[in-house]
């Protein structure tokens, strides 16, 4: 216990020796919780600037066509001639505009509006809210002008009532927490690879010492090869851990991140994977001759996997194969936990996950057990 105890304070006080290290388990992950926050704080948050010509003059229904549009929420509306409408509509300033052209009120008035324009670069998803509520206003005027059937004194009667309305109606706003899960699911996937990457290099010290035979030296103590092994799988899993503990504390404190759950109950599905994680380093180096082979097959299979697993986009624009192929990668199932924990389930409720990433822990550690009971070879560990 001696010899174990003294391995893992030597393993600590070479690897946070460098102030590289700090940076690499403890500042990348954070970096990406930045990156996540850069991407997604600002999505589907801003007003949409509306551009508007009127060629129809001071017409009644053109006038409160104008107003309605000016009373949507989120809306910012300009009055604007048609060159600076364009030039402002290339520059990015007016998200997309609207053209009244001459005749507009005269069509809404038989019943059949026409002569109006929308224009915009940025397509459905800047003016898919502006032409729903347009719809749906000029739909009731076309309506009036229908029933008064082209009498001029009817359709002013009937747009005076419809103005006039003695009901009210009452709006509640929702907040919207979509673009909150995404960026907390986000900031977990980069979490999540920074951790696999992190385990790697804590296991590479193995591949390190037997190169510079360190770890023949040590073994000519009376110390087993067993408690070195273990000793590096206890520091793995106190930096993973601490890197899951800095990163959700920064997330919750720094960044005022509402994860939509209790930070601590992303704990204990955190450290699962880490023990996944832990496992799958030493397998690769098992498989690995050396330091540069163990961060190539490294490279190989971290990256792609945490791509198909939805670690760096959301795995709802993902098409149904890669879906399918997902449910076949540990990174998948701990994003799906986090994602139904946000959902509202209990952590208890979700033991299914909790298997499936002990199940790929337990795969990871006896490949790992068995290739290196299988190696001959006196450069490898045995």
């Amino acid at each position: 216990m001696s010899e174990m105890l003294w391995l893992i304070r030597k393993t600590l006080m070479e690897t946070f020796r460098s102030k590289k290290s700090w940076f690499t388990y403890l500042g990348l992950p954070i970096a990406g919780v930045l990156l996540s926050l850069t991407i997604y704080s600002n999505a589907g948050s801003g007003t949409i600037h509306v551009g508007i010509i009127n060629q129809d003059g001071d017409q009644v229904i053109t006038q409160d066509t104008i107003r309605f549009i000016e009373s949507l929420n989120h809306i910012k509306v300009t009055v604007i001639d048609e060159q600076t409408m364009r030039e402002q509509i290339v520059s990015g300033e007016l998200d997309s505009g609207i053209v009244f052209e001459s005749g507009y009120a005269a069509s809404v008035r038989k019943g059949a509006p026409a002569h109006l324009n929308m224009v915009s670069v940025k397509g459905e998803q800047v003016t898919a809210y502006v032409k729903a509520m347009l719809h749906s206003y000029i739909g009731n005027l076309a309506a009036i002008g229908k029933a008064a059937q082209a009498d001029e004194a009817k359709f002013t009667k009937l747009y005076a009532a419809y103005h006039e309305q003695s009901y009210k109606l009452s709006t509640v706003t929702l907040q919207n927490n979509s673009n909150v899960t995404r960026m907390t699911n986000q900031s977990i996937g980069f979490l999540i690879m920074f951790m696999m990457f992190s385990a790697v290099d804590m296991s590479e010290i193995i591949l390190k010492e037997k190169g510079n035979r360190t770890f023949l030296r040590l073994l000519s103590s009376p110390m087993s090869a067993r408690s070195y092994v273990f000793s590096n799988i206890i520091v793995s899993m106190f930096i993973l851990l601490l890197q899951i503990i800095v990163t959700l504390l920064v997330m919750k404190n720094v960044f005022g991140i509402d994860a939509g759950v209790s930070y601590g109950q992303m704990i204990l599905p955190l450290f699962v994977f880490a023990l996944g994680a832990i496992a799958l380093s030493l397998m690769i180096v098992a498989f690995a001759k050396s330091r540069a082979g163990a961060g190539a097959i490294s490279n190989l299979i971290i990256v792609p996997t945490c791509l198909l697993a939805g670690c760096f986009f959301p795995m709802e624009i993902m098409p149904d194969t890669v879906r399918k192929i997902s449910t076949f990668l540990p990174q998948h199932w701990l994003l799906d936990m986090v994602n139904k924990l946000q959902q509202g389930y209990s952590l208890g409720s979700l033991y299914l996950h909790i298997a499936i990433l002990l199940a790929f822990a337990s795969v990871f550690a006896l490949i790992a057990i068995y290739r290196f009971g299988r190696n001959n070879d006196s450069r490898q560990f045995v």
